[in-house]
């Protein structure tokens, strides 16, 4: 098969069918209400992104008339055109779902969004009260000149259009814009029998919007949002201050342009032209909502506390047994490689590390590669102790990151006035691999203890999303990650690598020899398989190569959370291929494989997808899980997950997904749920195991 068309998927269809899984378990009943409606919440958010960027992306495209085809032949214009016919039709079932399903179920648990219709006396002058305390004085009207320009309205905040008659017939109706974004609470209280009961700000605005424009005539007064290209970047080339020109990239974004207008759907038809050539809107992507704009807001009432019974049972990250928490670290990580599953095994000892390796006055040196850190972050605030009790620190850190520039920022500021030796990354690439080095003087001399990780430094999504820790104090994988660090701050090429793979240099090519070794043992008839896990499938060679591996008699399971570029399961091109997606509770993050080789089993982690941007455009790394130990966890987590009958999905030959049922009830595999259990359990038996005798630490 030549053609290139039947070979692959679009990848922007594809992510939209991602989407549509997670809004999936908004629209199941056996889903906790209130996770149904943190589930809703996520879908809303990832279209926000989604536009930003990728539709963002193919505007630029287009505009710049760019017609080059993506791997299925489509032009960019033909790409939007899809796009919008797809997120359209997401969005109104997003809608059927907040106003069929989980809107009515709310308000049987005592959780009630009021409408200006629904309120009484007593509640209607509870509101004109706050509204004169709290919302009037904060809120400056933003008038259109006659001329057509526009005051700033920012990205993706909730906006009311307001049209005031004149007096004068000669001239056009006025258009006045009432901003509503922070500080202003989206939800406001409205007192009530109710649990918990709410009223919306644009609701509440809407209601008193005569104040500001006494003795005019209000004619119209609708809620709008606009979403704006963030699909920019520094030209890193004529950069002379990487810091600066991000700072101004993020200005910049405020007024770019508008990729998207939601707007309350009884607009008048009249007045969303007219909102609609005030924004310059692409063709197709306006969306008249019916019910409240922007869902990603009702994170907030998802988390509301009181509710519990109808939310997901908690679990809470389990220390992991194979480290003692009053053990010394470098003790522990001396004897043997540890490997942790977050977020089942909590990421906390990984932020030991680091603040023990900032106050351990044997300890000389820190490298570190930050990509996303939380706010007020403690592996930061670590890192700045240390330059301050005067260790060698180095830190990479990606001033790149997208939607986390400015937080990126003031952590770079930070380092530096502690000392600090910073770098923002690698001209034209984005770094984000996850390494840390820890280099400790002790008796036998210096040794390198390392972490190596699939998800970024941030404790906060380390309790959302699925990822794995690998802690080593291995040798050529310290002399690895050395080379590895002295490139990118030496801005030199490494060393030759023996265990380490990095992007862009030798990642790829590691891939592909680990598939071909599969291929050729499979064509000389040995058994071969190759199980990976990943986020994304994007890149064609990769894809090629798997179905030449397929081809040959490969065994080849996939697990891809998101976008999926592969086509499975065709005669003659992929039969031997199956790939699954599963969508549960947490954010399935963790990229591994494992490649049977002949026996000899190749077990690695990677920060990396399969897509050319991690493999051509941006600094990864792929390493290799050696302890059989560690090797076990991997291959039992692969094999599990492939199991998966509650949560799991089903790419099929035409693009579609199906839902993977479990034969029967007792039959069920919840792969999150049983990592969790495992996890309980395990901490549970070594509780139970734990001496009876004391035992003196060595001095």
């Amino acid at each position: 098969m030549t053609d290139l068309e039947p070979l692959f998927f679009n990848r922007e269809l594809s992510w939209l069918e991602f989407n549509q899984r997670v809004l999936g378990e908004a629209l199941d009943a056996e889903v906790p209400l209130l996770e149904r409606v943190k589930f809703l919440a996520i879908t809303s958010s990832n279209l926000d992104e989604f536009y930003m960027v990728r539709v963002g992306g193919l505007n630029i495209m287009v505009a710049q008339d760019i017609q080059t085809p993506d791997v299925t032949g489509m032009s960019p214009q033909e790409q939007l055109n899809k796009l919008s016919q797809r997120t359209h039709e997401m969005t109104r079932q997003q809608y059927d779902c907040f106003n069929l399903m989980l809107e009515p179920g709310l308000q049987e648990i005592g959780i009630r969004r009021y409408s200006t219709l629904d309120l009484n006396e007593s509640q209607h002058q509870a509101l004109s009260d706050r509204f004169d305390r709290e919302i009037y004085p904060v809120i400056s009207p933003l008038g259109i000149h006659p001329d057509g320009s526009m005051p700033l309205i920012r990205n993706q905040t909730i906006h009311l259009a307001v049209k005031l008659k004149e007096d004068d017939d000669k001239i056009p109706d006025r258009i006045v814009i009432l901003p509503l974004g922070d500080p202003i609470p989206r939800f406001i209280t409205v007192p009530s029998d109710d649990r918990h009961a709410y009223i919306l700000s644009e609701d509440v605005a809407s209601l008193f919007c005569d104040r500001y424009f006494p003795n005019e005539e209000i004619l119209e007064c609708v809620p709008f949002r606009i979403t704006r290209n963030a699909d920019m970047r520094v030209e890193e080339e004529f950069s002379a201050d990487l810091m600066e020109d991000m700072s101004a990239l993020l200005e910049s974004r405020k007024d770019s342009d508008c990729v998207r207008l939601e707007v309350s759907a009884d607009c008048s038809p009249e007045f969303l032209s007219e909102l609609q050539d005030l924004f310059a809107v692409p063709e197709g992507y306006t969306y008249k909502c019916e019910g409240p704009l922007d869902l990603k807001a009702w994170f907030k009432i998802a988390s509301l506390r009181g509710f519990e019974t109808h939310q997901a049972e908690a679990w809470p990250p389990i220390h992991s047994p194979r480290i003692a928490p009053s053990e010394n670290l470098f003790e522990e990580i001396a004897k043997h490689d540890i490997i942790l599953h977050h977020p089942f095994e909590s990421f906390d000892p990984v932020i030991r590390l680091l603040e023990t390796a900032a106050d351990d006055p044997d300890v000389l040196a820190i490298k570190q590669t930050l990509y996303r850190t939380s706010s007020n972050s403690p592996v930061v605030s670590a890192l700045v102790r240390a330059a301050e009790n005067g260790k060698s620190v180095s830190v990479i850190i990606e001033l790149k990151a997208r939607f986390d520039e400015a937080r990126n920022i003031v952590g770079a500021k930070a380092l530096q006035q502690a000392g600090a030796h910073v770098i923002y990354g690698v001209k034209g690439l984005k770094t984000h691999a996850k390494s840390l080095i820890i280099i400790r003087r002790e008796p036998q001399g210096m040794r390198r203890y390392m972490h190596f990780g699939t998800g970024n430094y941030n404790e906060s999504t380390a309790k959302l999303y699925t990822d794995i820790s690998l802690l080593t104090c291995d040798r050529v994988l310290g002399n690895d990650a050395t080379s590895f660090f002295n490139a990118v701050t030496g801005f030199t090429q490494p060393s030759s690598l023996e265990k380490l793979a990095m992007a862009p240099l030798t990642l790829r090519n590691r891939l592909l020899e680990l598939i071909r070794f599969e291929t050729n043992l499979a064509t000389a008839g040995k058994e071969a398989k190759i199980t990976a896990k990943m986020n994304s499938l994007v890149d064609p060679t990769l894809i090629k190569e798997l179905y030449n591996a397929s081809n040959a008699g490969v065994t080849i399971q996939l697990n891809v959370r998101g976008i999926c570029c592969l086509r499975p399961g065709v005669a003659g091109l992929s039969e031997n291929i199956r790939v699954v997606s599963i969508i549960d509770r947490f954010l399935e993050h963790s990229r591994m494989m494992h490649f049977t080789h002949g026996g000899d089993d190749v077990t690695l982690i990677s920060s990396a997808d399969w897509m050319p941007r991690n493999l051509d455009r941006r600094v990864e790394l792929l390493v290799p899980v050696e302890s059989a130990d560690c090797k076990k966890v991997v291959i039992d987590s692969l094999q599990t997950m492939l199991t998966e009958n509650v949560k799991g999905h089903e790419l099929q030959a035409d693009g579609s997904y199906q839902r993977i049922a479990a034969p029967e009830k007792g039959q069920q595999t919840r792969s999150q749920q049983f990592f969790y259990r495992q996890a309980v359990k395990a901490a549970q038996q070594s509780k139970q195991s734990t001496p009876t005798t004391f035992e003196p630490h060595k001095a």
